[in-house]
């Protein structure tokens, strides 16, 4: 009966695991210890409270299919406290005392607090044994929802959505193609079967007059592979570097392979090759990972008590982290990279371990700062196809799904969004996609319904898809991310298009639209000549209002910084900074001090102490959307009165009514409740009376019985 009642809440391949009822779930608000009960459950895809009190009155416009307001997948579980007598726990393994509090952190920054005391004895071992068993233990690839789901609906469709998915010979010619790089370059099959490497994918692009007995000799590595080419004939290339600790005979022989790939590809038609070291040049992964977990315990906030404590030391705390430091290194790098290919047209070779952390970072993010097409929905999604899915970063191990090793563990694509974040925030007419896409791609890193973050190749996909169909009565293919229907109806679709993005616009109006962003940006560009600005005060009283923001960093740590800026990348940079914006052309991001911002969507978007009530850019936005849907309204009545069919495509436009009942959290959630700000206010909560930037609330959970076979 308990499972009849639960099974309009479950998707397709959802099985109960089990349950507890009269669970209190606290409101994260001003430890008041206000709350609903409910029933907390568990099963083989996530843990979802089940409130006994929910209604549909102020449904927010954008939610999620798949994961609701109360859900956690198993794979978005960060960490699990318990308390007892008031004190907080980690709770790990067996355990011999049950708690009377729970406390889960996920990975997208939720907190939930469930009170244990109201409910039965039995009942609270089954829950929280079974929470900690199957979210924090190490498990085997085939025991992932992502199969569950899969072999339960073998009818799912593969929405690609003008997606390239890399994944075949012609997707590759048609790149090299898109690019003009098939002059000097070719795809090779010698791949096929993983006869060269697991690592590898079937299909890449080498310079053509690299030989296939080449690739074979070393399993790839070695071998410049090409990711992109410039407008000018320089290409971006990278290579896995061979292991260091090697004895003289083996490292005498690679070196003289090593010297002959070199002096091949330096020849014409090719141009002056330049090396980048990655491993030596940017942060180490464990430095990624130590500093973003430093970063994300200032978001993981339990209450308004320590919202409020932390705020006298804010900046200091998040100084601390170096996560924003290493946010501007990435993006220096990638500046750097676009510089030689640009300006010197020099070709340039990304060099890593395995080539495939760093690497995809930094030849992603030059994409999008030189290529338009990255910046567009398809494109950008195109791209992680293209130099992630099939590039065959780790997902699997770097977000940890299977719990199997901490150590290999680091958000090296959470920092390439990050970064890609700092371009749309500063450029926001340059990109088809929000930040809205970028925060909601983020959390479906931890959703197993999708194979496109939960494998570390190709190869690994592939073998893991042929052993299921021994299993399948019929085939079936593993849903990619990139079909965003299965997640959201058309209309929260649309909050992840800009209805802002610049199309090719026309000579007269190109030239106004630009001079005006142009007196924006110098208006917030730090003044890097003044002397002043080297000194250690960074609140100066002409500074833009942001840099005293939330969003901030301290500008003297930029400045002072050891690896200054080189006089040639100086003035490659200042000179692209002193003309007009061309939104399709180059773009490079500002990284002089405050320029580097914390992702508030993101970050802040469950700290109710964090929204602005019927502000933030989401009441400009709902005042420009109104205007542009009222402008289409008396567009199509003119139309009708002159019996004109309407042509071109209409963007499609979020309905933002009554812009009041909104918050900055916005679109997550409506204006549902108030946070009590102290009696002094502290001067963090100054800052976010200047906040610009969007934030966001969770999605809304819904019922998917529908979509069960």
């Amino acid at each position: 009966q308990s499972y009849e009642k639960l099974t309009c809440f479950f998707c397709t391949g959802e099985l109960l695991l089990c349950e507890a009822s009269t669970v209190y779930k606290y409101i994260q608000e001003d430890g008041s210890n206000r709350g609903t009960y409910g029933k907390l459950v568990c099963t083989n895809f996530k843990i979802a409270f089940l409130d006994d009190s929910a209604s549909d009155d102020n449904e927010p416009q954008f939610k999620n299919k798949i994961v609701g307001e109360n859900d956690i997948t198993l794979q978005c579980v960060d960490q699990i406290y318990g308390v007892y007598d008031e004190k907080k726990k980690l709770l790990t393994g067996q355990l011999r005392k049950y708690p009377e509090k729970l406390i889960i952190y996920c990975k997208d920054l939720r907190v939930f607090n469930f009170c244990l005391r109201f409910t039965k004895e039995e009942e609270v071992k089954r829950i929280v044994s079974g929470i900690l068993h199957h979210s924090q233990t190490p498990k085997l690839l085939k025991r992932l929802f992502l199969f569950s789901y899969a072999s339960a609906a073998p009818k799912n469709t593969d929405g690609r959505n003008q997606t390239v998915m890399f994944d075949t010979l012609e997707d590759w010619r048609d790149e090299l193609e898109r690019t003009k790089g098939n002059v000097k370059y070719k795809v090779v099959t010698t791949n096929e079967g993983y006869r060269v490497s697991e690592k590898l994918p079937l299909y890449f692009v080498v310079p053509i007059c690299v030989s296939e007995e080449s690739i074979l000799k070393y399993e790839g590595r070695g071998i410049p592979i090409w990711c992109w080419s410039c407008h000018n004939g320089a290409a971006l290339l990278k290579m896995s570097a061979f292991p260091k600790e090697q004895d003289d005979i083996a490292s005498q022989t690679q070196k003289a392979f090593l010297d002959g790939i070199y002096k091949t590809i330096s020849k014409p038609p090719y141009e002056l090759l330049k090396m980048d070291d990655l491993s030596s040049s940017l942060p180490s992964l464990q430095d990624i990972q130590t500093a973003y977990t430093k970063f994300k315990q200032l978001f993981l906030i339990d209450n308004s008590t320590d919202f409020w404590a932390t705020d006298v030391k804010w900046f200091s705390l998040l100084e601390s982290t170096n996560w924003l430091e290493i946010i501007r290194r990435v993006l220096k790098k990638a500046i750097e990279v676009a510089e030689c290919l640009e300006r010197q047209q020099t070709n340039v070779l990304l060099i890593e371990e395995s080539a495939t952390d760093l690497c995809c970072v930094i030849s992603s993010l030059v994409q999008v700062m030189m290529d338009s097409y990255s910046r567009t929905k398809s494109g950008f999604q195109s791209l992680i196809q293209k130099e992630w899915v099939i590039g065959g970063h780790g997902f699997l191990d770097r977000c940890n799904h299977l719990h199997k090793s901490d150590k290999e563990e680091a958000p090296v694509f959470l920092l390439l969004l990050n970064c890609v974040w700092q371009l749309v925030q500063q450029y926001p007419p340059a990109f088809e996609f929000t930040e809205t896409y970028l925060t909601v791609l983020s959390d479906s890193l931890y959703v197993p319904i999708f194979s496109t973050f939960f494998f570390n190749s190709q190869h690994q996909k592939d073998t893991s898809s042929g052993e299921s169909l021994k299993t399948q009565s019929g085939p079936f293919r593993f849903l990619t991310v990139w079909d965003w229907s299965v997640q959201f109806d058309p209309k929260a679709q649309a909050f992840l298009n800009n209805p802002f993005y610049a199309e090719k616009p026309k000579p007269d109006k190109s030239q106004r639209k630009t001079a005006r962003f142009k007196h924006q940006r110098q208006l917030s560009l730090p003044l890097t000549q003044a002397k002043t600005s080297m000194k250690r005060g960074f609140f100066r009283e002409e500074t833009d209002h942001l840099i005293k923001n939330i969003l901030g960093k301290r500008i003297g740590k930029f400045i002072n910084s050891s690896d200054e800026l080189p006089n040639s990348f100086r003035e490659f940079y200042d000179s692209w900074h002193s003309k007009p914006v061309d939104y399709h052309g180059l773009l490079l991001p500002r990284i002089d001090g405050p320029e580097i911002k914390v992702w508030a969507q993101r970050y802040l978007r469950w700290i109710p102490e964090a929204q602005l009530h019927g502000g933030g850019t989401i009441a400009t936005t709902a005042k420009i959307l109104d205007l542009m849907e009222e402008v289409q309204s008396l567009q199509e009545k003119m139309d009708e009165q002159h019996s004109q069919a309407v042509s071109g495509d209409v963007h499609s436009v979020p309905m933002l009514r009554n812009s009041a009942r909104l918050s900055s959290l916005f679109p997550f959630a409506l204006l549902q409740r108030q946070s009590i700000k102290p009696a002094l206010p502290t001067s963090t909560w100054k800052d976010l009376e200047d906040e610009d930037d969007l934030v966001k609330r969770d999605d809304e959970f819904v019922d998917l019985s529908s979509d069960m076979s």
